[in-house]
């Protein structure tokens, strides 16, 4: 367990690479990453116009290009899982400099999180060691630069409840993906049924 506080900021530039827009089964994504890794991902909106802006204005050096290396297949896995096929994104390399040490440390166990497993925010708080940060867990996971491949939607509110998320769409898109996955609550027994839309 790292030794950090909940209210460190880290303060390393993101070194902007390229960026990629593309169509999902949910619509469309936007991927931006770095020469050390994958540092932007934008969960399914309408139109590839609106994450384009949102890519360029965080990064405004970057150029729209494909991916190679680690990130090559990237789309492809994407759009597979919003197909509804299990992908495992844990082995994505990112890039979360300027990202602050408790926000890595949180980011870095919900990658633990598989297809389909959930958790609290004070579970996964407690996790790492700061069982009383559950507001910081909660802002931490709104900050999310990276959803899916750091898996926040898997992350919920006390009593299973769904929370809240920042995506386009909102709760819907979550329990979207919850039901893509077939997830349920944490504190399910086997007789409740999965999340629904």
């Amino acid at each position: 367990m790292l030794n950090v506080s909940p209210k460190a900021v880290g303060s390393v530039p993101v070194s902007f690479g390229g960026y990629q827009v593309f169509e999902t089964a949910f619509g469309f994504c936007g991927a931006g990453w770095s020469e050390a890794g994958l540092a932007r991902f934008i969960l399914p909106a309408p139109d590839a116009g609106s994450i384009e802006r949102l890519l360029k204005r965080r990064f405004p050096d970057g150029n729209a290009t494909q991916p190679t290396g680690a990130l090559a297949n990237l789309a492809v896995a994407v759009r597979r899982y919003f197909d509804g096929v299990q992908q495992d994104f844990s082995r994505v390399p990112l890039d979360l400099s300027g990202i602050s040490p408790f926000h890595q440390t949180l980011y870095t166990a919900m990658r633990g999180l598989s297809y389909g497993e959930t958790t609290t925010y004070g579970a996964l708080c407690e996790s790492v060691g700061f069982p009383k940060a559950t507001r910081e867990t909660g802002a931490a996971m709104g900050k999310n630069p990276i959803p899916l491949i750091i898996p926040c939607h898997r992350v919920l509110a006390a009593g299973g409840k769904i929370g809240g998320f920042s995506a386009h769409g909102g709760i819907t898109t979550k329990q979207k993906m919850l039901a893509l996955e077939n997830a349920r609550s944490p504190n399910a027994d086997e007789a409740q049924g999965t999340f629904a839309f």
